[in-house]
């Protein structure tokens, strides 16, 4: 299908833009059986599908007019993985679509903005999942009329947990919707998803995947782990690109590469997950502009983004699937241009690159990294063409003669060369040039091969493990875990086992880091059942005032005799006493056991025997004679045996526990709870609750026959439920009224208490009378 047979307003637009032919996903979409049809397109990236769905749908969206009508609800809907994708989905619409309101929703903008822009009407709508869904839940966006959704890089949404989302904005639509899925790969569940969501869809597949990328050339680069960085620094300054993208794993890893290329002196910028929407939006701008030309981002910020110029892609960590190495190398070599695209490969990486490589079926140039003088001969080279050398001599003619005529030709030249070279850092010293590893032969599982063991200085006793040890032997020999076979770890050092093709990587001392070698070992050391190293075991330092071990006999025998057994135990001849096994005995002076039984007469008495009469003294729980046993301490004594008489309360003194009254009658004030206590007498039954039966008191007072003055003077202390007399005493000074209470105690002399005054009325609201009226100011 050519551009004629296509509608008017679309014509116009492809051609303001320069078109003259259309791509191969772009006549795809556009063939007469496929017009109406749910579709499933698989091409690779850069090959136009943006124009190619927007061509797709423009059945729906025009409708058969040339013109666009005020738009109420909107007709199609674009769905995109990203903001920076979604964003430029929308510039792309703009111009194909040119008098039609084409709206955006994603996150990180303001949301009352594309409130309003929705509520005024929008043909097209183009948004991130997340976002569209909010507006569709707060009944800002109504789906009701909608007749195309288009999901470009569906795959992509699926892989960033969007399915959810998905099938609710397609649940959202109506049955009748036309379902158009663009993406560069079609996994299970992109085919999945189609399935449910699409009825009697068509595959349109427009390159193989041999093909893909066809513009793009890749290379593999081989350093060591510690060369990784400065081999980067060299490819951006070797291919000089006008913009660059290095692509990072991690949002840790991407401002650690920015950091070190800021310093260096790169116009650099970042583009990462935790950056805001403006920011990443400067940042492209930044790129677009050429204020910067290197962009370092992860795989999420950089996905569906178009970047003028992009002629280099670096991957600084390995992609973790062929997919993904397919979207980042599809930022370049797009509408016809040609793009490199550069995988750092460590050592320990090489298998996991290749296996990379066939998965995406491509086919990568192995080499190795620039140096420092290859990347300064290249600079030179660019240096004598620069087109700035061959330009005509305009108005600075005047000040060249001056220089000329003041320095010379040759100084002229050299301050130019260290002008050129100031404006860029040095050139990147890599620390070892490694070949291209080659792949160790096949081997039975279980039999390693022929090999050479090494000794590191380190064992059990420097906390040494095997998962430990490998990565820093790997990184040291810049080889792969396989070609280490055995580990063994020993007390004072470690044992390796290195592939013989390998080995010669390591150098006979190899320093891993401070303090931690690794020495080729002659021959193969000999290990034990418990792989233990038994050829070159390391004899044990004697102990300060002790023998070295298997030196002398242990356990202080003489010297000439047999060394014993730390164990055995030894037989005693007959009828000799036994002696410590620690002790060295002379004859005679053995120690006898300390349990042994003694001689007659010299044996110590049991300490629970019976002693002599007269001497051995009574337990104190023995029952004692008659007339003498003590009586239990809390049973009641009788007068005349001797124990002291019973305390009797005497006037004044309050009465024991005993002596209270029954419980029918008030509580008594003896209750630690009632204030009752040697030092303070206990609360006046005048309460309600200590009174058992008491009708409702009036005051303060005991409830007697008369009423208690509420404030009267009172007299003289009284013991509890006794009726005080309120005359005075002391001297004229009132009593405290009821002790029991703080509140209750006597007023200062000389102050009798004031009636109290009654209570003010309620202030009425209607009332002005009264209201206060602040004073007028001066003026003045």
């Amino acid at each position: 299908m050519t551009i004629d047979s296509l509608a008017a307003p679309l014509q116009a637009a492809l051609a303001a833009k320069g078109y003259s032919q259309l791509t191969p996903v772009q006549e795809s979409v556009l063939e007469p059986s496929l017009a109406g049809r749910d579709l499933l397109v698989s091409a690779q990236t850069g090959s136009g599908k943006t124009v190619a769905f927007g061509l797709a749908m423009s059945p729906e969206v025009l409708g058969g007019i040339d013109s666009f009508l005020p738009a109420d609800k909107p007709l199609a809907l674009v769905i995109a993985p990203t903001r920076e994708l979604a964003l430029q989905v929308q510039a792309e619409l703009v111009w194909l679509y040119e008098g039609a309101t084409v709206a955006s929703c994603v996150g990180g903008m303001d949301y009352r903005t594309e409130r309003r822009a929705l509520d005024r009407g929008a043909h097209i709508v183009v948004g991130t999942p997340g976002r569209l869904r909010d507006h569709v839940e707060r009944k800002s966006l109504d789906l009701s009329e909608l007749r195309v959704v288009v999901l470009d890089e569906a795959d992509e949404m699926l892989d960033m947990g969007f399915a959810e989302d998905l099938e609710f904005l397609l649940g959202a639509a109506p049955e009748d919707k036309r379902v158009l899925m663009f993406s560069a790969t079609v996994p299970k569940e992109i085919a999945r998803l189609a399935e449910t969501y699409q009825r009697d869809a068509r595959r349109v597949e427009v390159k193989s995947a041999a093909s893909q990328h066809a513009d793009i050339e890749y290379k593999a680069i081989s350093v060591s782990n510690r060369d990784k960085e400065p081999a980067i620094f060299n490819l951006i300054r070797w291919y000089d690109a006008k913009v660059a993208i290095v692509f990072a794993k991690t949002r840790a890893n991407v401002n650690h590469l920015h950091a070190r290329m800021v310093n260096r002196g790169f116009p650099v910028v970042a583009l990462s997950g935790e950056l805001s929407q403006s920011e990443r939006l400067h940042a492209l701008q930044a790129l677009r502009d050429g204020r910067a030309r290197v962009c370092i981002a992860t795989d999420v910020a950089a996905r569906g983004i178009d970047l003028p110029g992009l002629d280099l892609v670096i991957h600084a960590d390995l992609p973790t699937n062929p997919e993904t190495l397919l979207h980042r190398s599809g930022r370049t070599g797009r509408a016809g241009r040609k793009g490199t695209s550069v995988l750092v490969v460590p050592q320990a990486e090489f298998r996991k690159a290749n296996r990379i490589l066939q998965g995406a079926k491509l086919v990568a140039e192995w080499g190795k990294a620039p140096g420092a003088d290859e990347v300064q001969a290249r600079e030179d080279e660019r240096l004598v063409s620069d087109p700035a050398l061959t330009a005509d001599v305009g108005e600075e003619a005047g000040i060249a003669a001056e220089l000329l005529e003041a320095h010379g030709p040759e100084s002229i030249a050299a301050a130019f060369v260290r002008l050129w070279r100031a404006k860029r850092s040095a050139p990147e010293e890599l620390v070892e040039d490694l070949p291209t590893p080659a792949p160790l032969p096949p081997r039975e599982r279980g039999e390693f091969g022929p090999s050479v063991w090494y000794k590191l200085s380190v064992g059990h006793e420097g906390r040494a493990e095997a998962r430990w040890l490998l990565p820093k032997i790997c990184e040291a020999g810049g080889i792969a875990k396989d070609g280490i076979g055995a580990i063994r770890v020993q007390q004072d050092v470690t044992y390796v086992q290195i592939a013989e093709p390998l080995a010669g990587r390591f150098r006979e001392m190899t320093e891993i880091e401070p303090g931690l070698t690794m020495e080729r070992v002659a021959e193969a050391p000999e290990f034990g059942p418990k792989g233990r190293v038994t050829s070159d075991r390391p004899a044990r330092a004697p102990r300060e005032g002790k023998p070295a071990w298997g030196a002398k006999p242990r356990f202080g025998d003489d010297e000439g005799d047999a060394p014993r057994k730390p164990r055995a135990p030894r037989e005693a001849a007959e009828g000799a006493s036994a002696r410590k096994p620690w002790a060295k005995r002379e004859d005679g002076d053995a120690p006898k056991k300390p349990w042994a039984k003694r001689e007659e007469g010299d044996a110590p008495k049991k300490p629970w025997a019976k002693r002599e009469d007269g001497d051995a003294p009574k337990k104190p729980w023995a029952k004692r004679d008659d007339g003498d046993a003590p009586k239990k301490p809390y049973a009641r004594r009788d007068e005349g045996d001797g124990a002291k008489p019973r305390w009797t309360p005497t006037e004044g003194e309050r009465p024991m526990r005993d002596d209270r009254p029954a419980k029918s009658a008030p509580r008594s004030a003896g209750y630690r709870s009632h204030g009752g206590s040697p030092d303070r007498p206990a609360r006046s039954t005048g309460f309600k609750s200590h009174a058992a039966g008491s009708k409702p008191r009036e005051g303060y007072g005991a409830r007697d026959d008369a009423p208690r003055k509420p404030r009267g003077e009172g007299g003289a202390e009284g013991r509890p439920f006794v009726k005080r007399d309120y005359a005075k005493a002391d001297g004229g000074k009132p009593a405290a009224r009821s002790a029991g209470a703080k509140s209750h105690g006597a007023k200062p002399e000389g102050k009798p208490f004031a009636a109290r005054k009654p209570a003010a009325k309620p202030v009425d609201a209607r009332d002005t009378s009264k209201r206060f009226v602040p004073p007028k100011r001066p003026r003045g």
